[in-house]
């Protein structure tokens, strides 16, 4: 074990799973020297020209290398910068890569990962902060990750790797220079597993990202003001592990679920829909959901500010079902 960051855990993951397998390689926009957030440094020393790929400047062609290299057995890692230029990159993921397994009656496979980083981080404007993770959530034979650690950072990446499905795995920004300890040898964490980060009796907080770690803040304070907020952080988003939730709110009999996306259509929408669904005899309270405002990201930093949500969101719907 070593303490790591975020961006030492991913770089490791993939380091150790190329190793493994020689099937695995990158490509992205300036992977050879380490990608935008130094996910790959170091690499194109080690692997050469052939397994860390430099490509132009278009999501829609490297994509399109990711789905045609899985179709003929290699094992992609497909790296796009910013996850606002998936948008480009639509058709290769939404089309091709979700539908071809179905499509061709199970006889391909797609082990294919697109790795990508959401969400704000220092004033990088609307068009660079984006938080899309819902979208894929939404579609069919896609697998969607969102780590929150470093541990489960690397272990998660590694399991994408080896998934013979295609997985998006997203990073958030404001997590990358966090760091904890993190085993040096190879492991995995299973995708579609939930984990409680924080147990308790009163309330429960699903939350995704950056919010878990706001969420843990959180729970440290109510526990000053005693009441005990079980803090849950599923993961994987898609497959949503519902039955770690469901199991939860039955004990503790109050939600809020949180993330940095807008809060409109979120993910968050899903897991307080199925709550009511399949919980709504244990509730006391309404689920609350926290998350960012129906407008693009501003730029300005005091606007951007106020656009993020936090801990004092959480605190505030904390008090909007009555516990505090």
């Amino acid at each position: 074990m070593s303490e790591k960051t975020m961006t030492a855990a991913i770089n490791e993951a993939i380091d150790q799973e190329m190793a493994r397998d020689e099937r695995v390689f990158v490509a992205g926009e300036d992977v050879r020297v380490g990608g935008p957030f130094g996910t790959e440094a170091g690499l194109h020393a080690k692997y050469g020209d052939k397994r860390i790929v430099n490509t132009a400047i278009s999501e829609l062609a490297l994509t399109g290398l990711g789905v045609g290299s899985a179709a003929v057995g290699l094992r992609p890692i497909i790296e796009i910068m910013i996850m606002d230029f998936v948008t480009v990159a639509m058709d290769q993921i939404v089309n091709q890569m979700a539908k071809m397994k179905y499509m061709l009656g199970g006889q391909a496979r797609l082990p294919i990962v697109v790795t990508t980083h959401a969400g704000i981080d220092s004033s990088s404007a609307a068009q660079h902060s984006g938080s899309l993770e819902a979208w894929f959530c939404h579609v069919p034979g896609l697998k969607v990750v969102m780590p929150s650690n470093a541990y489960d950072a690397k272990g998660l990446l590694a399991a994408a790797i080896r998934d013979d499905d295609p997985v998006i795995y997203v990073s958030n920004k404001r997590c990358m220079q966090t760091s904890c300890e993190v085993p040096d040898e190879p492991y995995t964490v299973p995708l579609g597993r939930a984990e409680i980060k924080r147990p308790g009796a009163d309330l429960t907080i699903v939350a995704t990202g950056r919010l878990v770690i706001d969420a843990l803040e959180a729970a440290d304070e109510l526990a000053a003001r005693g009441v005990e907020a079980e803090v849950i952080d599923p993961r994987t988003l898609s497959p949503l592990d519902m039955a770690s939730i469901l199991t939860s709110v039955r004990k503790t009999n109050r939600a809020i679920v949180a993330h940095e996306a807008v809060r409109t259509c979120g993910v968050g929408a899903e897991i307080a829909a199925r709550i009511a669904d399949e919980a709504f005899d244990y509730l006391d309270a309404p689920v609350k959901r926290v998350g960012a405002p129906f407008t693009p990201v501003p730029f300005a930093p005091v606007l951007e500010d106020l656009y993020l949500p936090g801990k004092t969101e959480l605190m505030n719907a904390v008090r909007d079902i009555g516990l505090i």
